[in-house]
């Protein structure tokens, strides 16, 4: 039996990639905004009608992000998330202040947002969590009148839509992580989107050194740019990417079927989003349960998640905030194994084994 992970890479087929890779030796250039990566961020700007920028990672994203768009103070996010969500706040000199999630969902908790505004509050960063939208609509309601920014940690949530319109559409900024890990990837990457064109003209400027032109400079960059190679991964992921995400939908509703009647609890979709399929939560209803069927799994040699876990108050460089539904998820909840080339029988070996120990 092979290990089975959490998630695997989708490797398109060599010859494409070699393809892009002779493109990048006859054209001898490997970076600094070469024709791949232009490339993919226009095939990404006519796919979402979205200003776009490719960057380094998504971590540099939700940098760059917050940098953009001068924030400042507290910015109100959830402590349910991975933790490259709240270190960019902190990294930018910024205070995170938890608002405790939706049980259902698992997204912040847009009737408990208002609460923790104060006069030190610049943003609200929500993050669509496992791909399933925020409400979008309330948050950005509330945003409005306090005249705060919103940025959307979207890196789960490539290719959804809400009410047939692009979830990236949606606050000021969305990141989108392309780590090899998600279903759209470039190897490393990270991709910001904006309605506004000043916003991605900024990160522009903010992933290259603060470079106006060759010889000029408006304010202080990084090196946050991506490579024709990791592009040329993108262009053939991207060009398969119907292909991936209809084989996850059949994965998902395979493991739905599986264990509909387990007693475990799923994460409840917005009904109004055309979703990506790429993660496949499931609630125990106690931590024990948990741990035992994770280990056993572990000694069948597959390999869930406790996404996310430890939660993000529990930071040491953050202040403790006491988050009730966040911390009782957070203790009960996996992710299972979810990848292309994962095959019907382990998934069946899988839940198999979930209802076997569950009691």
């Amino acid at each position: 039996m092979r290990n089975i992970p959490v998630t695997k890479p989708y490797f398109p087929p060599i010859n494409i990639y070699q393809n892009y890779v002779r493109q990048i030796y006859d054209n001898e250039w490997l970076t600094n905004n070469g024709t791949l990566l232009t490339g993919l961020e226009r095939k990404l700007e006519d796919r979402y009608k979205l200003n776009t920028s490719i960057v380094s990672n998504g971590t540099l994203a939700l940098q760059f992000a917050i940098k953009a768009l001068g924030l400042s103070g507290e910015i109100i996010t959830t402590p349910f998330s991975y933790v490259a969500t709240v270190s960019s706040i902190v990294w930018e000199g910024c205070k995170p202040i938890f608002v405790d999630i939706d049980k259902d969902t698992f997204n912040i908790n847009h009737e408990l947002i208002e609460d923790y505004i104060t006069k030190e509050t610049t943003a609200i960063l929500a993050t669509h969590v496992f791909g399933n939208p925020c409400r979008v609509n309330e948050i950005e309601a509330v945003a409005k009148k306090h005249g705060l920014k919103v940025i959307y940690d979207a890196s789960h949530a490539f290719d959804i839509s809400l009410d047939n319109r692009s979830l990236l559409s949606h606050g000021d900024v969305s990141v989108v992580s392309f780590h090899a890990t998600k279903i759209f990837h470039m190897v490393e990457g990270g991709g910001v989107f904006s309605v506004n064109p000043e916003v991605i003209y900024r990160i522009n400027q903010l992933r290259n050194f603060g470079h106006k032109g060759y010889e000029d400079f408006d304010g202080i960059g990084i090196n946050g740019k991506n490579s024709e190679l990791h592009s040329a991964m993108g262009h053939c992921v991207l060009a398969d990417f119907e292909l991936i995400a209809s084989r996850r939908k059949k994965q998902y509703l395979l493991y739905q079927r599986l264990l509909k009647d387990s007693g475990l609890r799923f994460q409840k979709v917005l009904s109004n989003c055309s979703y990506n399929y790429s993660y496949f939560p499931i609630i125990f209803p106690d931590e024990s349960s948990l741990v035992r069927v994770m280990r056993i799994l572990n000694e069948n040699n597959i390999f869930p998640r406790r996404y996310f876990y430890p939660l993000l108050n529990n930071l040491h460089y953050v202040d403790y905030q006491k988050m009730e539904v966040a911390e009782s998820i957070s203790s009960r909840v996996i992710c299972l194994p979810l990848f292309h080339d994962l095959q019907n029988n382990e998934q069946n070996n899988i839940a198999h084994i979930i209802l076997e120990n569950l009691t």
